[in-house]
């Protein structure tokens, strides 16, 4: 009689192995099978943790390397920035700032947003396959069941028809809507473009003039076009007095909490930190300081450099700082340097050779021995802002009450409690307006002086008593009035509402809208009671102009 043998296969794919057990017994063999896979769970588990604790080395190394490269970069930035303050004045140096050629600077750039697409799905045809009906020969032979299979069929296909007519439909409307859009964009960059180039060839002109307004916007196009440091505020007020041929220029420099300080960033591989070294106070302190000599040398050197047609004498430069006054805590804005340099004598000097404060003493201008410390200094002299337009205003807002119909008040009346109002609103943050003289809606009605550095300036104020709907054409006269001024914004008010036109015109340009409810509730806010009735000051002024 034979011997039974029992054989058992198994297999690992992890680690690639297979194996065959035999034996008489079966639960023998199968035991042993049974430990083998044991143990090469064991010895995969094994190999496992040993290829992740090799790849976990791997790629802690390559995160040092990593985080040092990142290190690296960091502390490259910093030395870059640190460079870029040392060189700050010898960068304009080695720039041309006189323009010669108007046309090189035109905006030239074309409108690069793309066409819409109409894209269209084809047209369902019932001649398509999917359409035609799949007959047999029993609908050959029955009548009625093909004309079901036959109307099933048209009805799919018009079905399908009139959903691509709704899609199509939709398509089409929605790429009307896309191409309106465009070519409105397309226009307004074009219009935009051409105004902007439209007011350099103003400026040219009025340069060969000599016209005091274009001389301050040929020196302001000058800044704008030259290259500071992010830090750098970049803003500043200039005026100018032809008679004397004097720029006076009042400059906000970096404060000393804006400028950085970083030298070296460290990665520390046993405490996977990064450490940044920073420069010291010493050293900060000297550079902050030679940097703001050398911003005002730079500032004096592109005006004088830019000057073609010899309309400035000399420039008087006040630098400003913004800061906390440490005693009281509060911001404030403080001149921290002055002075008056005549154009002959400054253009005289080898500038890139020059020891920035040495040159600034020179030209005795005034300052603390250390700008760093923050002390504030009487100017040279300031900006004035008395303008041969400005008149003296009366007070209106106190005779007001919840009778009084401002849209039926005397246009003149009307403009100086713009005015009023205007003055309690700017007076909060230590601004001021002025009223000037009357132009029955036409021109500036009032200027507002916001002292704030960062959102203040120069504001357009326009005042219109309507009963109608103010359109575009308003707003695009006080889009004009705010570019010929200078001003940083212009704000239009008036005693009805805006057209959907004006509003389109006015977004994203630094023009603010304010309609009837608007002046109603700024009056409410600083304590006065008025009304607007369309209605009876339509009727009001009728009977006015008929009488």
């Amino acid at each position: 009689m034979g011997r039974t043998i029992y054989t058992t296969e198994v297999w690992h794919s992890g680690l690639n192995k297979h194996r065959i057990f035999r034996g008489s017994d079966k639960y023998v063999v199968e035991r042993k099978a049974n430990l083998q896979l044991k143990a090469w769970d064991e010895m995969w588990e094994r190999k496992k943790a040993t290829e992740m604790a090799r790849y976990n080395a791997q790629q802690a190394k390559k995160d040092k390397e990593i985080k040092k490269s990142i290190a690296a970069e960091q502390t490259n930035e910093a030395q870059t920035i640190i460079n870029d303050i040392q060189n700050i004045l010898n960068f304009s140096l080695e720039k041309d700032h006189k323009i010669t050629d108007w046309n090189k600077i035109k905006d030239n750039s074309k409108f690069i947003e793309p066409t819409p697409i109409l894209e269209l799905f084809e047209e369902p045809k019932e001649s398509e396959y999917r359409y035609q009906p799949k007959l047999n020969f029993l609908d050959w032979l029955f009548p009625s069941r093909k004309d079901k299979k036959l109307k099933d069929a048209h009805d799919f296909f018009i079905e399908d028809h009139n959903k691509w007519k709704i899609k199509k439909e939709e398509v089409e409307r929605q790429y009307n809507l896309d191409l309106s859009k465009w070519e409105k964009g397309r226009e307004d960059f074009y219009n935009n473009q051409k105004r902007a180039n439209d007011s350099l060839d103003v400026i040219r002109k009025g340069l060969n003039d000599n016209d005091p307004e274009a001389i301050l916007k040929y020196i302001d196009l000058i800044f704008s076009r030259s290259q500071y440091p992010d830090f750098c505020p970049k803003e500043y007020e200039i005026d100018y007095f032809p008679d004397t041929k004097i720029l006076l220029i009042e400059y906000l420099l970096p404060s000393i909490d804006d400028t950085p300080r970083l030298k070296e960033v460290i990665y520390i591989q046993s405490n996977d930190i990064f450490k940044e070294k920073y420069l010291s106070d010493t050293v900060f302190n000297k550079m902050y300081d030679d940097m703001l000599y050398k911003l005002t040398l730079r500032c004096i050197f592109e005006i004088f450099q830019s000057d073609l047609i010899n309309a400035i004498d000399s420039v008087i430069f006040n630098g400003l700082v913004e800061g906390v006054d440490k005693s009281t805590g509060i911001e404030t804005t403080n001149c921290l340097l002055s002075i008056h340099v005549n154009k002959n004598e400054f253009m005289a000097i080898k500038l890139e050779n020059v020891e920035p404060k040495k040159c600034f003493i020179k030209f005795k201008g005034i300052g603390s021995s250390k700008l760093h410390d923050m002390t504030p200094i009487a100017p040279i002299m300031k900006i004035s802002r008395d303008d041969a337009r400005f008149i003296s205003a009366y007070d209106v807002a106190s005779s007001l009450d919840e009778s009084v119909n401002i849209a039926a008040m005397d246009w003149q009346d009307f403009e100086h409690l713009i005015r009023e109002i205007f003055e309690k609103e700017f007076q909060q943050n230590g601004g001021e307006v002025k009223i000037t003289r009357a132009s029955r809606d036409a021109g500036v009605d009032a200027i507002a002086f916001d002292p704030d550095p960062i959102r203040g300036g120069k504001i357009v104020v326009q005042a219109k008593r309507y009963v109608n709907t103010v359109g575009v054409a308003a707003v695009r006269d006080l889009y004009g009035t705010v570019i010929n001024e200078g001003a940083t914004k212009g704000i239009l008010v008036t005693t009805s509402n805006y057209g959907s036109d004006a509003h389109e015109f006015a977004r994203g340009k630094p023009i603010t809208l304010l309609n009837g409810n608007h002046l109603l509730h700024l009056l409410e806010k600083h304590g006065y009671k008025a009304k607007i009735d369309l209605k009876e000051a339509k009727r009001i002024l009728s009977d006015q102009e008929i009488n």
